[in-house]
């Protein structure tokens, strides 16, 4: 009995961490899609959420809730000026040029928030206090909860804005063909601009959500950012499904190695399966040989 409590203790924790996963999945999944290109900062747009929200709370003494507002706007103010001063004066570079630059963005980056905030790890305080809640003979902290809710709500958003919104439907055409998408008067640097805005927006969430969690420091974002990656190409690099269930696998088998077999092994986890996959099937398990993308 007590070997299956921590089974499910160790499935809880998997499914939470997963959901983070699939939502820094997610901002990889929908620059790919509209550009092409791996946007290796998207880590650093997570750890923009948090340290951003405890600078509003601490600096400012703003409520929470007021914090977390700004600190998304910061982040995504952040996404458009690495679009318009990196991606957009070079368009014509290699895709390699452009992976470069990105991973160039992400120390920039990673340094001015060493510089500012130091190296210290910082606390943000849960949304719905530390009293643990019982499920199955296993416990979980509210914030799981907040977690859960929040990969729901930006998975049903992103769906509803890609099929039935002027903008989700112009980034789509952009992504399937970005020359016939101009031709019939889509403006193909704004669709990039808006997935540049909205990636770094879901990133910046998602380092909001889990700093309760885990805490937040300047060098947080390199190894979620590595993880979220994994679980776009697990997806197929896809803006939906699979790279939600990539999130969540990559969660849970990272949660049950650690657990079972050595808490040493949880970040090899994610890299292990990553190179399987680009060995064995590089559009992903959940991906299509040519893939459509969304």
């Amino acid at each position: 009995m007590e070997n299956s409590d921590q089974i499910i203790q160790y499935l809880l924790s998997g499914l939470s961490n997963g959901s983070i996963y699939a939502l820094i999945g997610f901002g990889f999944a929908i620059i790919y899609n509209a550009t092409g290109i791996i946007n290796f900062a998207q880590g650093e747009f997570v750890m923009l959420g948090g340290m951003v929200t405890i600078f509003f709370l601490n600096v400012f003494q703003l409520p929470l809730l007021t914090a977390i507002i700004l600190a998304v706007g910061v982040s995504t103010a952040v996404g458009v000026v690495f679009e318009r001063l990196a991606i957009r004066l070079l368009k014509n570079a290699s895709p390699l040029s452009l992976v470069i630059i990105t991973i160039g963005a992400s120390i920039l980056i990673r340094g001015a928030a060493m510089l500012v905030w130091g190296k210290d790890t910082h606390a943000l305080p849960a949304f719905s206090g530390n009293d643990p809640l019982y499920l199955l003979g296993a416990t979980m902290l509210p914030q799981n909860i907040w977690i859960f809710a929040l990969t729901v709500v930006i998975i049903v958003a992103s769906k509803l804005f890609f099929n039935y919104t002027i903008f989700g439907k112009a980034m789509r055409a952009c992504a399937f063909n970005s020359q016939a998408a101009s031709l019939v008067g889509i403006s193909v640097k704004t669709m990039v601009l808006l997935s540049f805005m909205i990636s770094a927006a879901i990133g910046s969430l998602a380092g909001i959500i889990i700093a309760p969690l885990t805490m937040t420091s300047y060098d947080m974002g390199i190894m979620l950012g590595l993880k979220g990656f994994c679980a776009a190409i697990i997806g197929g690099m896809s803006s939906g499904l699979g790279t939600v269930i990539g999130g969540l696998l990559l969660g849970v088998l990272e949660s049950l190695g650690a657990g079972l077999i050595s808490a040493g092994y949880k970040d090899a986890i994610a890299f292990i399966i990553l190179l399987i996959i680009l060995f064995l099937r590089p559009e992903g398990v959940f991906g299509k040989k040519e893939t459509e993308r969304v």
